[in-house]
């Protein structure tokens, strides 16, 4: 039953990492706005 503990433990760890990272990542990367152009072939415009 300890190693079952110890399992739970070390998965409980590792998920509170990943959220951690994963807030870290919300509060403090902004996202830059650019403008971007996406060229669409006449083919797929006249059918």
């Amino acid at each position: 039953m300890p190693s079952l503990f110890r399992f739970l433990f070390v998965c409980a760890v590792l998920v509170g990492i990943v959220y951690g990272a994963m807030f870290a990542l919300v509060i403090y990367v902004e996202p830059v706005d650019r403008e971007i152009t996406v060229r669409v072939p006449t083919e797929k415009l006249n059918r």
